[in-house]
This record gives C-alpha cells, structure tokens and sequence, in this order.
C-alpha cells in the first residue's frame, strides 16, 4: 500500500456502486418506490431529546398519510392471500 504525498493528499473519484446484471429489474424496483411513497420522511415530528408519548393526532396523520401507500399495499396483498385460496377453492370444489 503505498501512502503518497501526505502533506498534499490527492483525492480521487469515490467508490462507486457496483454494475448490477439486472439493471431492468433494479429500475423497475425503484420505480416502484417511488410511485409507492413519493415524499421524504417527516423528520421534523421526531424531536429526539423529548419523550415519544407527545405525538398529537396531526403528526399521527401527517405519519399515516406518509406510510399510505405502504398501507395501501399492505392491504391489497391481505386481500389476494385470503381471496386467492378462496377462488382456487370455489373453482376446485364447485366444477359446475
């Protein structure tokens, strides 16, 4: 390893991230997030220096308001794990 001039370092170009083999399915992920939960996190309702339990009902909605499309999506996936089941099962049961 060899140190260089340290007196007068020379900086390089930082690391960057490693090429993916599939960058089709890398985009499609981001764009999924992002159309999922567009906003940045609130972090001005998180005060850490004081107690946790001083959350008011509008930092509560604006917290939920950022989690719904992570909700939305929670619910939708609820959905097609209890009605899948239930249709292969009507459809097996009921060959009419």
């Amino acid at each position: 390893m060899e140190l260089g001039n340290i007196s007068k370092p020379t900086y390089g170009p930082g690391p960057e991230a490693p090429g993916s083999s599939t960058p089709g399915l890398v985009t499609m992920a981001h764009g999924f997030l992002r159309l999922v939960q567009p906003n940045p996190l609130p972090v001005e309702l998180f005060n850490f220096g004081q107690s946790q339990s001083e959350f008011n009902q509008e930092d509560i909605h604006e917290l939920l308001l950022y989690e719904l499309g992570f909700l939305v999506c929670a619910a939708i996936g609820v959905l097609f794990i209890i009605l899948v089941p239930l249709v292969g099962c009507c459809f097996c049961c009921c060959r009419c």
